[in-house]
């Protein structure tokens, strides 16, 4: 069953009534089956990040005695403690996906602290220490999958001039730039790749301009981190661009363009996660993956990808998922000849320092500020 924000506060306020009246218990109702809660900033349809996450739940949603709620389009404001508290006293929901990276503080924090009995867990890897413990916070390095993307665009592109349409220059986002960068100067040392930021996440007149102004500069493959790649996407593919996507498969949006992507696989970890807490066991309050633990995944070639980019894209994932290969490793120059990584110094995956990553590597054409 799906509410709006404001059916679900009159539902509540009429639920309250009926118990002062000595009436039945909403929460008593559906106590048989363990409710779920998904809270999206967007659209469950945006071919990104929100579709990403609503996708596992659908999975979910294929579990006996799960019960799954949702509520799209709300905003990083006090609005998500009031969709969270409607799940929680409406629904009986005791766990909690408020999926979006700005829910997490004040907001969660807030709510976790007024119902302690209830578990939220939030997608971006914030929790610390000091946290609630019944807070946890999960994300994965789908740098990696973007790296094997890159390997594939530096083998399909013809002028050897790639883009990136990118939100903010955050550190998980130059993760992903440097990551595929270096991918695609491992399949062409002489390729490079050109990046502007948009300046947030989701502003899709931007995204179709700077897709645009890449394409008019001879760059003949596309991805982008922002939240709803499909502008991005539709506009490659429009202009007779290779596209790379990001967050889900788009590949129906763009047909033959579209090479490969870097996806994220909620449908694996969700039903990992409702199944520890059903069993009564502790989801870790600090859970991050990649390739190997399935958090994130390659998407499936498409037709103008050939043979050799196949073939070392395959290599290198499988090298990534048996932990036999680091993707940041010296010596290593940013795009200004400063030395960022030094010869012999390999930093892997959990290594604190890429966490504040504040650089593009040489070949990226663009800057942080």
């Amino acid at each position: 069953m799906h509410f709006s924000m404001l059916s679900r506060r009159h539902v509540l306020q009429g639920s309250a009534a009926i118990a002062l009246t000595g009436g039945f218990s909403v929460k008593r109702v559906l106590a048989a089956d363990t409710v779920v809660g998904f809270i999206y900033v967007g659209s469950r349809d945006d071919y990104g990040y929100n579709q990403a996450h609503a996708a596992g739940a659908a999975a979910l949603k294929k579990i006996a005695g799960i019960k799954v709620v949702e509520e799209e389009k709300v905003a990083e404001t006090d609005a998500v403690e009031k969709t969270m508290e409607s799940m929680i006293n409406l629904d009986g929901a005791t766990l909690l996906f408020p999926t979006s990276f700005g829910y997490f503080n004040p907001h969660i924090l807030k709510l976790a602290a007024k119902y302690p009995k209830i578990r939220f867990e939030h997608a971006g890897g914030l929790w610390t220490e000091k946290d609630p413990k019944s807070v946890g916070s999960y994300f994965g390095y789908i740098d990696e999958a973007q790296h094997v993307a890159g390997i594939v665009a530096g083998h399909t592109s013809k002028t050897g001039k790639l883009g990136f349409v990118a939100a903010k220059p955050i550190p998980q986002v130059l993760r992903n730039i440097n990551a595929f960068a270096l991918g695609a100067r491992l399949a062409n040392p002489k390729a490079t790749l050109q990046v502007i930021f948009t300046g947030d996440w989701s502003m899709p007149v931007k995204e179709a301009e700077a897709t645009n102004a890449l394409i008019d500069q001879g760059v003949d493959v596309v991805t982008c981190h922002v939240d709803g790649p499909k502008t991005v996407v539709e506009n490659a593919a429009r202009r007779g661009a290779m596209v790379s996507g990001y967050h889900v498969n788009a590949s129906a949006l763009a047909r033959d363009a579209y090479l490969t992507g870097a996806e994220w696989n909620w449908e694996a970890v969700y039903p990992k996660f409702v199944k520890m807490f059903t069993a009564g066991e502790a989801i870790p309050n600090f859970y991050r993956g990649g390739l190997k633990e399935e958090v994130v995944k390659v998407s499936a070639y498409g037709p103008k990808v050939g043979q050799a980019a196949r073939t070392q894209a395959d290599d290198i994932e499988a090298k990534l998922i048996a932990g036999s290969y680091v993707i940041f490793k010296g010596p290593l120059m940013d795009n200004k000849g400063k030395t960022v990584i030094a010869a012999g110094v390999e930093r892997g995956q959990t290594d604190i320092e890429l966490e504040k990553m504040d650089y593009l590597i040489e070949g990226v054409i663009g800057a942080t500020s």
